[in-house]
């Protein structure tokens, strides 16, 4: 049984094809979702359904899966059984081995006041409803008579300055700058403020100085104000309050639009778990691991990708990939006669990390080989299409990211108003469960 279709849990099902073994794969969405590349459907580059294909499609030819949507509420480890529900449908499921992929959402360290006003970018939702944000700020700019309120609506603010955070205030101020340029009679979009804030002394901290100081110039050179060792400690529906960590001053940020990018959270799924194995999870909520990723004495219970915590290896895809291609293997081979005592620990290779800046231009690391400007972006297109699952979201991608090379139109730029109240609503639902 495998739970979630992220990257872990998908390329563990895929891996699992030619296996004598019948794999559950249980998500409680359809789709496996490239979540890299959210900010990009965010901010009118790609579609949703080039990122997140229907998993029944994806995995059509396989035919050793039963996919089950539904999310799950309860893990009894010492029956092997796994509960799940959707609308109302409960079914209850036993397992031999167990693989738990369920990713991670959003951490606001404490202050989930903070996501009614600034929404984070983890799921399809998110960036649907992040994109309705942005427009409608911009489409209230052109209506409004005063002009605070007008500077208010175009000042954006982008909170966290790891990859997501800088892909997305790069974003932001192309369209700002390029993509919107003459479409609003009242008001100019270059004018427009993106301001990306992190608590952490530099942009894009595990790149390294030299990169973090290229990734900033680049940002301030397309017109992102970027401000370090700033904490924030308030969050309203019209602005951002943070505090210095250089000098102890306060400061508020007027906004309309707020995008928290921050930190994350693992599934609560990894606490279920650790509780019944005996186990502590860490401020993330990431359960410690042995070397071959099963949990205390559980041989058949695994745990990978942003759930799992091993020597400090990030949450991101390949350690997700990676991990997920291992446990397939070791069940694969254990179902045909293997012992479990023989499996070799996890080794994890890592193949670099990359941050897009803005057209044509992306820092990229792998080992002590750093690349900036053109050729990192042409790299990181290579990646990002070798990555996407499907030939035909790789064709419609590459196709996207041409037309925006060359044109500064967008086409995937339609909002709803049912995207705008979606998180109000939410909202209300959580206080009125508390």
């Amino acid at each position: 049984m495998v739970i979630g279709s992220g990257f872990g849990g998908l390329f563990a099902v895929q891996n699992l094809k030619d296996a004598d073994v019948d794999v559950t794969l249980i998500d409680r969405t359809n789709h496996h979702l490239f979540q890299p590349l959210l900010y990009q459907v965010a901010t009118g580059i790609l579609s949703s359904g080039e990122i997140a294909p229907s998993t029944r499609q994806v995995l059509a030819d396989q035919e050793n899966v039963h996919i089950i949507k539904g999310e799950v509420t309860d893990i009894n480890i010492a029956d092997k059984l796994v509960t799940a529900e959707l609308d109302g449908f409960t079914k209850v499921l036993s397992y031999d081995s167990l693989i738990v992929a369920a990713g991670a959402g959003q951490s606001y360290f404490g202050n989930d006041q903070f996501a009614e006003f600034a929404p984070g970018m983890k799921t399809i939702d998110d960036a649907l409803e992040l994109r309705a944000r942005i427009i409608g700020a911009f489409e209230r700019a052109e209506l409004t008579e005063d002009p605070a309120e007008r500077e208010r609506l175009l000042t954006f603010v982008v909170v966290g300055a790891g990859p997501t955070g800088v892909e997305l205030a790069g974003q932001l101020a192309e369209m700002a700058h390029r993509t919107l340029a003459g479409e609003y009679n009242r008001f100019n979009p270059a004018n427009a403020k993106i301001i990306l804030l992190d608590g952490a002394p530099q942009v894009l901290p595990p790149f390294g100085k030299r990169l973090g100081r290229n990734a900033q110039r680049a940002l301030e050179k397309i017109g992102v104000t970027v401000k370090l060792n700033a904490i924030v400690t308030d969050v309203t529906e019209n602005s951002v309050t943070y505090k210095s960590t250089t000098d102890g001053s306060v400061d508020t940020i007027e906004s309309y639009c707020k995008i928290w990018s921050a930190g994350v959270a693992a599934s609560p799924l990894g606490k279920m778990i650790a509780d019944q194995v005996g186990l502590e999870v860490d401020r993330a909520g990431r359960v410690p691991v042995n070397p071959d990723l099963t949990v205390g004495d559980e041989k058949n219970v695994f745990v990978v990708g942003d759930m799992m915590g091993l020597n400090g290896l990030p949450g991101v895809a390949q350690v997700a990939i990676q991990g997920g291609e291992y446990v397939a293997e070791q069940i694969a081979e254990e179902a045909e006669g293997r012992s479990s005592d023989a499996r070799e620990p996890f080794e994890y290779f890592d193949k670099g990390s990359m941050a897009t800046i803005s057209r044509f231009n992306a820092v990229v690391k792998m080992g002590k080989v750093e690349i900036t400007g053109f050729i990192g972006w042409l790299l990181w297109l290579v990646v990002h299409v070798m990555f996407l699952v499907g030939f035909r979201n790789r064709a419609t991608a590459i196709f996207s990211w041409g037309i925006n090379a060359i044109s500064r139109k967008r086409w995937n730029l339609a909002t709803t108003s049912q995207q705008l109240h979606a998180r109000a609503e939410m909202v209300k639902l959580n206080k009125q469960a508390k």
